[in-house]
Formats: C-alpha cells, structure tokens, sequence
C-alpha cells in the first residue's frame, strides 16, 4: 500500500474557543454590532471560524454560517434573505478578531441559539432555518438531548470531516466544546490524514461524524493499527451495505453510529448492532421525540427547544407544521419493532404505469453493484408510462451489467429503463445531488444515454 505523510489538523481546546470567542464577540461589539444581530460567515475550515462562532452562540449573536464556495449570485441571494449585520470572510474574520484583541469579554453560559443554516433546496429555493432565540432552560434541554446521544466528554478529541456551513459538522464541532473537549478543523476532508489522527497515541481522535462517501475513503485504506474511537457517526446519505460492515470490521458495533436528521431536526439513531439485525433501518426515535408515519408520509414531534421556522417564509412554515408535528416530506414506514426505515421524498417518488417508485430504494440497491460508484434515480415524462424510471451513474459498470444486476434484484416497474453515465453529480450549496439538477439536465438532452 502507497504510504501518505499530511501534517495533523490544527486544533482547537475549549480554552482556545473562549479566547477567540470572546475577542471575536469584542471585535463584533467594536464595530456597533450588538448581541441579538446576525453575523453572516463566509469562509473555510479554520479553527478561528468554529471559535468565532462558537463565542457568538454564547454571547447573544445569530451566526448564518454559508459555504465559501457559493457564486456570487448564490451568496447574495442568501444574504438578502437573512440581511445580516456583518457579513464575514477570511480577511474579516481575522480583522474582527484584530479589532477584539484589546479587551476580550468573557462569555455568556449557554447557547441563545442554533446556528442559522440554509435547507439544500432541493426542491426550490434554500431557505434559512431558525430556532429562535433560547432562555437558559431551553439551551440546557437543547445541550441535554445531544448529550443523551452523544455523551460528550471533556476528554473528546473530535476531528471534522465536512464543512462547518453544514449543520451536523458544525454541530457536533460545537457540543464538544461545549463539554470541554478539543476539536481537530482540517482545511478540507483527508482520509490519511483522519487515519494518522485516528492512530496516534497523543490527542488520538476519539469521535467523528462523516458522510458515507468519506468513509468509503477512510475504510479502503485498510483497518487501523490502533484507535480510541468511541463513536464513528455517518449520515447526509445512504450508506452502501458493503462499506458500512467493513466499518463496523474495522472500529466495532459499539463505535459505527448511522443517525437519520436534516437542517431543520433530528429524528433516529441506529446503532450498528441493531442495523446488523435490521439492515436498511435508520433507527429509532431519538430521545425526547415521537415519530409518525401519515400517507406514507413521516411527521415528527419535537421537543419544544426544537422547534424551528423558516426565516421570512411564514407559508412555507405554515405548510411544514401541524401543530406539535412536522413533516420535510420524506417518505418512510415504522416496523412492528418501532424501527423506521426511508423510501425517500414525495417530491422525488416516481409514479410509473400507475405503481409507485422510490427512487432511494433503487438507488440503494444499485448501489451494491461493484463499479457503481453512487447512483441517481429520477423520473422522466413518458407517453406510455407517465414516467419512466431514470438512472444516472457514476462508476465504471457498464449499462449491460447494471441492466442485468437490475433484473435480479428489482422487481420490472422500478427497474431502469435508461441507464446514464456521468464523470459527477452536480451539487447543491450543502453538497448533497442536486436531483432537480440531474433532472433537467437529462431533460435537456445531456448526459448522453450509453
């Protein structure tokens, strides 16, 4: 095996977090910005990003943290949305902290907030989720129920995979600091680099959260020669069954974590010992919450520190709440065993010859195939059928073999009836496909059918 050699990832302590939270709180308050504002950042992984933000959610303020690599148009759109305070790049992050040097303050208790972050708007424009502003008892019960999943600890050494404008990264970067813990920030994701910090005996990583795409990387480069991992937690994707049980070979059932959530809430949690008996299950409820399924549909009953809106979209608030229950329209069902499983969106679900058509569960199923790299199932118009069953591959299988592997493992209406192959999916502000992307894109005549 080729040997890799990468520098470790900078690293940030809760004493560290305090001191630039605090100056970056200074510096905010230096330029007239007072707590109850939002502080929009635009800017990559650094230690000095998750600190600034870290000391705003103490200190009163709104972070709206954004992708730095959005286009302009896609950045300016946000941004009129939420119309923040102070907008905060690199060079600003740095000048707000140089403006706080003289007299940092010290922080607030408790988070007055969640971070502000966009949906992917997958289904039409991304739209801003807040949680409103919390008392001191409602960030305990925020605190307590990451806690009670989680459990973090003061000794925690938790690396980032992802970008922290996503909300699980920067979630899980923040709660343990907030315990006390340290939090390793690479630029970008690197899996030689995870695996040194995975294996060294000082500051060893003891927790991280992925997507199924980087622990695809992480696990091919064979099982590590020590770790202290107490939780490898994955989600934002499904996971092929293939990766997932040599994960689960390689760290153990009591550290591989699959979590089912999204911008807005979280839903389950899946241990692996309970995904090895029910594989394809995301778990059950999390602490605190109460699932449902309504025609197909999966609503949802949060704690009231849960409780979210879409900023400036009371409509679209309106659409997603029934009282205490919500629903983001994914499809899904809840065994006898009080396990739920997805089968999708309703915006995605394919209607062909009259039956229904989950894309994800084809797109899992293929997904088994070797030389399928990932998979994207979509409907198309169709005289015949009124829509016929699309899918566009990343990977080197061929149509003939993805034709074959399709006829023994699915039934022929939710079989493909077009095979696509593409070099990438295009991708939304979050990085997860853009369907709606992929849709038009073959609606328009490209890709080119193989």
């Amino acid at each position: 095996m080729p040997t890799h050699t990468s520098p470790s990832a900078p690293r940030l302590d809760r004493a560290g977090a305090d001191e630039v939270g605090a100056r970056f709180s200074a510096g905010l308050r230096a330029r007239g910005i007072a707590p109850g504002d939002r502080v929009a950042f635009c800017a990559p992984n650094t230690p000095e990003l998750l600190g600034a933000v870290f000391g705003c959610l103490l200190e009163g303020y709104a972070p709206v943290v954004l992708s730095a690599g959005l286009t302009v148009h896609e950045r300016t759109s946000m941004l009129d949305d939420v119309d923040p305070a102070i907008v905060v790049d690199q060079d600003g992050l740095g000048s707000v902290l140089a403006a706080g040097a003289a007299g940092p303050a010290e922080l607030g208790g408790w988070f007055a907030c969640r971070p502000m972050h966009f949906t992917s708007g997958t289904s039409g424009r991304p739209k801003a989720v807040w949680s409103g502003w919390l008392d001191e008892d409602a960030a305990n019960g925020l605190r307590d129920d990451e806690d009670a999943v989680w459990q973090f600890r003061s000794s925690d050494e938790h690396w980032v995979c992802s970008p922290l404008s996503h909300s699980a990264p920067l979630r899980f970067a923040l709660h343990t600091l907030l315990a006390g813990g340290a939090v390793h920030v690479p630029a970008a994701f690197d899996e030689h680099a995870l695996r040194t910090g995975i294996e060294q005996d000082l500051h060893s990583v003891t927790t991280t959260f992925m997507a199924p795409s980087q622990l695809q990387r992480l696990v091919a480069l064979g099982p590590p020669s020590q770790h202290r991992l107490r939780f490898l937690a994955h989600a934002g994707a499904p996971c092929p069954e293939p990766v997932k049980r040599t994960a689960i070979e390689h760290f153990g059932a009591e550290v591989v974590v699959e979590f089912y959530g999204s911008t807005e809430c979280q839903f389950t949690v899946c241990g692996a010992d309970t995904w090895l008996q029910h594989p394809g299950t995301v778990g059950r409820p999390r602490p605190g919450r109460e699932l449902r399924v309504v025609d197909g549909q999966l609503w949802c009953r949060p704690p009231s520190f849960a409780r979210f809106t879409y900023w400036g979209d009371p409509e679209k608030t309106a659409q997603t709440w029934d009282g205490d229950w919500f629903t983001l329209g994914d499809l899904g069902r809840i065994d006898d065993a009080g396990l739920v499983h997805l089968e999708g969106r309703r915006t995605d679900l394919i209607i062909s010859g009259g039956v229904n058509v989950y894309p994800a569960e084809v797109e899992r199923i293929l997904r088994e195939l070797g030389g399928v790299a990932d998979v994207c199932v979509v409907g198309l118009d169709d005289d015949r059928w009124g829509q016929r069953v699309v899918a566009v591959v990343v990977g080197d299988a061929t149509t003939d073999e993805i034709d074959a592997f399709a006829r023994e493992h699915l039934a022929p209406y939710k079989r493909p009836k077009e095979v696509h192959h593409v070099d990438a999916f295009p991708l939304t502000h979050s990085d997860k496909t853009d369907r709606r992307a992929v849709r038009a894109s073959l609606e328009s005549g490209s890709p080119t059918p193989t």
